[in-house]
């Protein structure tokens, strides 16, 4: 009535509506068959009678064993198993798939088994413990979701799932998930075998690469060493070298006018000291190259003013071997360090021209993009595309070089090296025979050069001796200023010396001696040094005093001291050329602070 709207009457007859209501609510309970069957036989004309009631029970019952056969055979088909229990917990249905994976007896597939009795047949059968058992029954009643249950005696692991009934009843479920287990378990066995391989291979490596380490760390501590000590042993090395040179360079002037074989074997005397002197730099520059003594000082400068001083300086070497030397003029402005760029481009060039045998040099500077190249070609011998990689290595010659012209093959060593303290990329190309072209990247600088007004210089007239001259000498080596006496006094200079610093003032204040110049070694004894000693000697003098640095050590704080205190510096071997055309500069004449 309240579905369809209306009201039924008793004795009203039945509309289809309402026997197809009927149908749906019997089948529910009894199936569509035995539904269609009872209704069939409740709507016959003449009713129902006896036989025909107990046929329709018979028809009913039988239907619905089949249905109950049906479902039977479907649960037994399943891989679970599946068991269902009243309100009481006592067994009302359940499959054959539930009894063989407990291994239990037939008589435990019957209805109305208690729960209790099929948890102590298990106790009994497994030996498992009675806590476990109470922990099964508190599982499976109170739906405590998924859990795992172990059967020793076959082996079987089952996962057990228990969930409620409406009527309070429960349906469990019980899968065998033994190989799933096993699987993981492996798997868990693999990954710890895995795990462990990995660890002790780890371990293994670990102590291979602390080794190796170790070994790398104890050669790099002992190269290091070695390099240090030849970069700080700079002035021990130079030191004899450096007498010798003066000597050498005395005798050679003092031989100037005498017997020809004299003066012969005073200039190749001269000339061999060289070479070694030559050699001696090189190497140790590369020490403190390797040391990181050597760092770069940037500033901004104009190249075309660097070229010029390239060229003054080749141009003589070149002349003498017939080559032309063409140094190209250049606008650009750089920024990096101009001693070190320096040094990098007299190797480059000195290598060219010697080994060039015809031909040309050309030095210039071109735009690469954003860069600037300082680029140095040449015509000469060029270099082989297999002897390319091994170029920058120390004491590494080409055959054909060897031949046109001495040296060690340390110059492009000291190339490579100096251009890593710059951060400046080399590159070469070269076809053998036809020449070579070396290329060294530049840092434009960001800000241009204001052109400075040139001061006007009033030079001092050069002159073959130093009359009237007034120098004072101080260096720890007894046979240093023995050879600047020598040196110096050849030259007309008035020279006086000292071997420290009580030494060196005391021949200024209590011998009354007002020097023109001071040249001072940097290395003296008692942990002094040649800077503080001018200095002292300038608050006696004046700050007017000239001053000249002589110093094995290049480093780029020590030239900075030196420019800081106007102090002229040299470096050690001494060139004497290079003395002479210092001192000559110096006037006799000169007004003191202290006056």
């Amino acid at each position: 009535e309240g579905q369809e709207g209306r009201s039924l009457i008793d004795n009203a007859i039945t509309d289809v509506a309402l026997v197809r209501y009927a149908e749906q609510i019997l089948a529910s309970a009894v199936g569509t068959s035995s539904a269609r069957l009872v209704l069939g036989l409740l709507l016959e004309k003449d009713g129902s009678s006896s036989e025909e009631t107990i046929r329709l029970l018979d028809d009913a019952s039988e239907a619905l064993q089949q249905n109950r056969d049906l479902l039977q055979i479907a649960l037994d088909q399943m891989d679970q198993g599946i068991t269902v229990f009243d309100r009481d917990y006592r067994l009302t249905n359940w499959n054959g798939q539930f009894r063989r994976l407990m291994d239990l007896p037939p008589e435990f597939g019957q209805f109305g088994m208690p729960l209790k009795t099929i948890t102590n047949e298990l106790w009994l059968k497994e030996q498992i413990t009675e806590d476990t058992r109470d922990e099964m029954i508190e599982n499976v009643t109170q739906s405590k979701g998924t859990w795992q249950l172990h059967l020793f005696e076959s082996g079987r692991i089952l996962e057990i799932r228990s969930n409620p009934m409406p009527d309070g009843g429960l349906v469990v479920t019980y899968t065998d998930i033994t190989g799933r287990v096993e699987a993981d378990d492996a798997l868990n066995r693999a990954k710890e075998s895995l795990e462990q391989r990995v660890k002790d291979r780890t371990a293994e490596l670990t102590a291979v690469n602390e080794e190796l380490g170790k070994a790398r760390h104890e050669a790099e501590t002992a190269n290091l060493g070695k390099t240090r000590f030849l970069a700080s042993a700079g002035h021990d090395i130079s030191q004899p070298l450096n007498a010798a040179r003066i000597y050498t360079s005395s005798l050679v002037e003092r031989t100037e006018n005498e017997a020809h074989e004299h003066h012969d074997m005073a200039l190749k005397i001269d000339s061999a000291l060289s070479s070694v002197e030559a050699i001696i730099g090189a190497v140790l520059d590369i020490s403190r190259l390797d040391a990181g003594a050597l760092t770069a000082s940037p500033t901004v400068f104009s190249m075309n003013e660097f070229l010029d001083r390239l060229r003054n300086d080749f141009q003589p070497a070149a002349a003498k071997k017939n080559l032309e030397l063409v140094v190209m003029p250049s606008s650009a402005v750089v920024e990096t360090d101009r001693a070190l760029l320096m040094r990098l481009s007299q190797n480059l060039i000195s290598n060219a021209i010697k080994y060039t045998n015809s031909g040309k040099v050309l030095v210039g500077v071109r735009r690469s993009g954003p860069d600037l190249l300082l680029c140095v070609y040449d015509t000469g011998i060029g270099i082989p595309e297999k002897k390319m990689s091994s170029i920058f290595n120390e004491f590494e010659r080409l055959s054909e070089g060897a031949v046109i012209a001495s040296g060690l093959g340390l110059g492009l060593s000291i190339v490579d090296r100096i251009s890593k303290v710059l951060s400046s990329e080399v590159k070469v190309r070269s076809v053998p025979g036809k020449g070579t072209a070396f290329t060294v990247s530049l840092t434009p600088a960001e800000r241009a050069l204001t052109p400075a007004a040139s001061p006007s210089v009033q030079l001092t007239p050069a002159r073959n001796l130093l009359n009237g001259l007034e120098i004072i000498c101080i260096d720890n080596e007894p046979s240093i200023v023995a050879g600047m006496q020598v040196l110096l006094s050849g030259w007309g200079a008035d020279v006086r010396t000292a071997t420290n610093r009580a030494e060196f003032l005391s021949i200024i204040k209590e011998d009354g001696f007002d020097p023109h110049v001071v040249i001072a070694d940097y290395h003296l004894d008692d942990g002094d040094n040649g800077i503080n000693t001018i200095i002292a000697a300038r608050k006696i003098l004046g700050d007017g005093l000239a001053a000249i640095l002589v110093t094995a050590d290049r480093s780029a704080e020590i030239r900075q001291q030196t420019v800081e205190a106007d102090i002229t510096m040299l470096n050690k071997p001494l060139k004497p050329g290079a003395l002479r055309a210092i001192l000559q500069s110096v006037p006799v004449e000169r007004i003191r602070a202290a006056e």
